[in-house]
């Protein structure tokens, strides 16, 4: 049995519409639609531009349903912890972005309530001052709403008209209990929030409902944070691996079957989001290429040229946190990496090339420092480590994660998000079958990664 599916994936800097074909012992994707995505300065912050998304979104996927009219199901999947809160089906206001500043005071606000120690014993969440719980702490007209819906699930609602919030990424919020996976009623009302907004939680696979406006196709919930859906399509042939989400973040961890919640997990800052097949997502989120596009767009100068010079550079260059807070707010990237290196008694990187260079060492210490730390308070080995998503095209940073980890790397494929999203679905619709481990097989029979060995 063979069938169609469109995936629609939304990145942080770009969205597209993908055409899935899946069958036996085959998949693979065709892009049908490719569009810019990225925040707006609005006088109260930073938000999405929202409206615009979605209208990219519907046409995508007219697109590709007027290509191929048999397509057998939609999925959607982005990035995760932001949302939009509905009064009678409509916005209020539109969803802000995870880069707004506003939500420093909530943190405080919040910890005040619930410890840190305590948030993590019960939602097991990397501290990110950008979680939805801090987010939520810092609404002014929360209890205006009727509804909350993550990303994924407002593109669910505008095609189906059915609220619910996908288990994936609504781990990402810190307001699920880590081990039931279903919403913390106590920690929600210790933190004042209204626990009538939350809707109820489904699982990757289940059919949400279907979009009258495309000929009634049923959307299928996947692992809508797209990370989720990336490490699905993960070709790991063995269980001894660990995993690079590399694109805007680097999501670097291993799966587990349960979640670590020790006190040394929480010092290092790991996090237990959930995955597909109620599997753990145990990662530590890195900065990632973001510090790259940034610095690339103060230059001016072609990307592609910088990496090819960045490669050959022989002159040692300065290596800073790629986890600092203080790179995480979009503006002159350049500026603080270099106030970052003066601060630490380094030298400044001297020309576009040297800074590209320090971006791609720094990361690639970064990556193999978490992939250690993942496997010591994990407890499980790790003897490779797949990249996937847009990094695993920077065959610097491959070489450079390989070489600081001492580990092979195994680079590709560059869709893993809308591969994941694919199969959940196509598995959902029975056009595949089987455990995590045999659509891994599949995504590895039809994408052989590029191997980096250590030098």
């Amino acid at each position: 049995m063979s069938g169609v599916v469109a995936a629609v994936d939304l990145g942080a800097t770009s969205g597209r519409v993908m055409l899935g074909h899946v069958g036996a012992g085959r998949v693979g994707l065709r892009e049908v639609a490719r569009f810019a995505n990225g925040p707006v300065q609005r006088a109260d912050g930073l938000h999405w531009d929202i409206g615009t998304l979605r209208s990219s979104v519907l046409a995508g996927l007219a697109t590709a349903i007027t290509q191929e009219p048999t397509v057998a199901s939609v999925g959607i999947d982005s990035w995760a912890v932001d949302y939009a809160l509905l009064r009678d089906g409509r916005m209020l206001g539109t969803p802000f972005h995870y880069r707004d500043e506003r939500t420093g005071p909530a943190v405080e606000r919040v910890h005040a309530l619930v410890s840190p120690a305590e948030l993590y014993a019960a939602n097991g969440l990397q501290f990110l001052t950008f979680n939805s719980l801090y987010q939520l702490a810092a609404e002014p007209h929360l209890d205006e709403a009727e509804s909350l819906l993550l990303i994924p699930d407002l593109f669910a609602f505008w095609l189906t008209g059915e609220m619910v919030a996908e288990r994936t990424n609504a781990s990402t919020t810190g307001l699920l209990d880590v081990a039931a996976r279903e919403w913390d009623d106590a920690l929600i009302e210790r933190l004042g929030f209204p626990r009538s907004i939350f809707p109820p939680l489904v699982n990757p696979g289940t059919v949400i409902g279907t979009a009258a406006e495309f000929g009634g196709v049923p959307v299928t919930a996947v692992g809508s944070h797209d990370t989720a859906s990336a490490v699905v399509a993960v070709p790991a042939t063995s269980d001894d691996f660990a995993y690079i989400s590399c694109g805007t973040w680097g999501l670097v961890g291993v799966e587990l079957e349960h979640p670590v919640l020790t006190e040394e997990s929480r010092a290092a800052n790991f996090t237990n989001e959930g995955g597909v097949d109620g599997r753990v997502r145990f990662l530590h989120n890195v900065m990632g290429l973001w510090l790259l596009t940034e610095s690339v767009r103060e230059f001016t100068l072609d990307l592609a040229e910088l990496l090819a010079a960045a490669a050959e550079l022989t002159t040692g260059v300065p290596i800073f946190d790629a986890n600092d807070p203080v790179f995480l707010a979009p503006g002159d990237m350049p500026g603080r990496i270099a106030e970052w290196c003066r601060s630490h008694s380094q030298p400044v990187p001297q020309s576009p090339v040297e800074f590209v260079r320090s971006i791609i060492e720094s990361l690639a210490l970064a990556f193999a420092a978490a992939v250690r730390a993942a496997s010591e308070l994990s407890g499980k080995p790790v003897s490779v480590i797949h990249i996937v998503g847009g990094g695993s095209q920077n065959e610097l940073l491959c070489q450079l994660t390989a070489d600081r980890s001492g580990m092979p790397v195994l680079a590709g494929p560059v869709e893993a998000t809308a591969l994941g999203n694919v199969l959940v679905q196509a598995r959902a619709q029975g056009l595949v079958n089987g455990s995590l481990e045999s659509l891994r097989a599949l995504v590895a029979q039809a994408y052989s990664p590029r191997q980096f060995l250590p030098r």
